[in-house]
């Protein structure tokens, strides 16, 4: 496991761009001052030094940190790949599910919202404190939309949840 001291000396961070580069060669595509890393088929910059591959994000937590967080690292504004230190910030996993984006397979346009079509109303739901909570049952799609809107304000949601795909 690479420390902050060890991290420095390989590499530089810069927290206004998320970029990482080089500090000295470490092989013949490792340069230095060119950028590090590549991306996974998740979206995410991958590091790897040494031969252990790590996670830009949690590499530019370390750096600027000290230490690798406790729970996880989330991309405030969901992107993945935006490692600019005020993107990131340490959550828990319910923290960091609390700030997800609108799932593909959404038909409403809105996240915790469904059409019910043997009472043709539309249904709203939110998942809080490790359980699925009904909403109730609405006439229009705005009306359980603000219903949905005001149980993640009590859920402390994060303003970007449900944020487009």
């Amino acid at each position: 496991m690479i420390t902050q001291a060890g991290l420095k000396e390989l590499l530089n961070y810069n927290p206004e761009t998320g970029d990482f580069t080089w500090l000295k060669p470490t092989g013949s595509r490792a340069q230095a001052g060119s950028l590090a890393g590549c991306f996974s088929s998740h979206g995410y910059q991958r590091i790897i030094i040494r031969g252990k591959e790590y996670k830009a994000h949690r590499l530019a937590w370390l750096y600027m940190h000290g230490s690798f967080p406790k729970h996880q690292i989330d991309h405030v504004n969901g992107v993945r790949n935006d490692n600019r230190l005020s993107n990131l910030r340490t959550v828990t996993n319910a923290e960091n599910t609390r700030n997800g984006k609108k799932r593909c397979t959404n038909t409403s346009g809105v996240t915790g919202v469904s059409w019910f079509k043997p009472n043709k109303s539309w249904g709203a739901y939110i998942n809080a404190e490790g359980e699925r909570r009904f909403l109730g049952l609405f006439k229009d799609l705005f009306s359980a939309a603000t219903a949905r809107k005001s149980a993640e304000r009590k859920y402390n949601y994060h303003p970007n949840h449900g944020r487009g795909i």
